[in-house]
């Protein structure tokens, strides 16, 4: 039996009328209790149809309100719902996103069950747009050779303890322990407060009951546009923070891209540094011709075997030049 506590959800957005419906729709149809239930839309001033949407919800249904946020940007967003929150329970949705009926109570069972001080699951990454690239590029972000120990995008047979997760159910106690997101971090806030709160003796947890299905990028300019940028907020965020922000297994584009430039510099002086660069790109480039071939059996679709090598290198190497850019920022700072 499900103990009843207060939930607060907190859904940051701007410009999403393609989505803010959707995601309202399965919050809505989740098997908690309205009656202990909030939903707080922080809206970024958005110039499309989500504010006009999310008035429609808000007539409907008294437990969804609309706040403002004129900096437009995500931990402003998230500070200001933590702030008018009322839940001894907050938990972070991303508008891009829909929830499985279940998901909130699954969220408060075992955020208590397991003693945890934040609580995810399951994220099922969806093409935007049902296109063969749109699918290739899921494909990608939801490989361990694309996207590494993220387990919440690989997934789990069993609940585990991790680093972070997608979006998150908090207990209210945390922020007041920990302080709120840093509004200095435009990317990675939510990776930077989970490292907090690691640091801080807090627990994370993945169970694999939880599950959410998230629309990502399916054109490969936006993929391509999204990489760099995360990689740059991979490195760039150590000017604001005095920690790592990021799990380590963030800075392995970086270690990757710097070996492959240095050592291709390099070999204009030396064979040994030429043997190195054939080393570093002979091994990837098996590796990523090795898993090309699993996807493209596993789907049956012998195209993957041809888009599968160039998606995931261009994640690899595009994160990695982020990650460089943001460290020679860093050093011109």
């Amino acid at each position: 039996m499900v103990t009843l506590r207060f939930v607060s959800i907190i859904i940051p957005c701007r410009d999403e009328e393609k989505f803010i419906g959707n995601c309202l729709d399965s919050i809505v149809a989740n098997d908690y209790p309205n009656d202990h239930l909030e939903i707080l839309v922080i809206d970024g001033m958005s110039n499309d149809g989500t504010r006009s949407i999310v008035e429609e919800y808000k007539q409907k249904y008294s437990f969804i309100k609309l706040l403002d946020n004129p900096q437009k940007i995500t931990p402003v967003a998230l500070n200001i719902g933590i702030k008018n929150a009322n839940g001894e329970i907050i938990t972070r949705m991303d508008a891009h996103a829909t929830y499985e009926k279940d998901y909130m109570s699954k969220c408060v069972k075992y955020l208590g069950e397991y003693e945890a001080d934040n609580v995810g699951g399951t994220m099922i990454t969806i093409p935007r747009e049902n296109t063969f690239i749109g699918r290739a590029i899921v494909s990608a972000l939801s490989h361990r050779f694309g996207v590494g120990g993220s387990v919440f995008r690989t997934g789990s047979k069993e609940p585990r303890w991790v680093d972070t997760v997608f979006g998150g159910c908090y207990k209210r106690e945390v922020f007041d322990k920990i302080g709120l997101f840093n509004e200095n971090l435009v990317s990675t806030q939510d990776m930077e407060f989970n490292q907090r709160l690691r640091k801080a003796g807090g627990k994370i947890l993945l169970h694999p009951e939880i599950v959410s299905n998230y629309y990502t990028r399916s054109d490969f300019k936006s993929f391509c546009k999204n990489n760099l940028r995360n990689g740059i907020w991979a490195i760039y965020p150590l000017k604001f923070v005095d920690h790592i922000p990021v799990s380590w297994r963030h800075f392995i584009p970086l270690v990757f891209v710097s070996g492959l430039i240095g050592s291709a510099v390099l070999s204009a002086f030396s064979h040994v540094f030429l043997c190195l660069l054939l080393f570093i790109a002979g091994s990837y480039a098996l590796a990523n011709i090795y898993f090309s071939f699993k996807i493209s059996a596993k789907e049956r679709d012998f195209r993957y075997l041809f888009v599968m090598p160039i998606i995931f290198a261009t994640l690899h190497i595009i994160y990695g030049l982020g990650s460089l850019w943001g460290a020679i920022k860093l050093l011109r700072k």
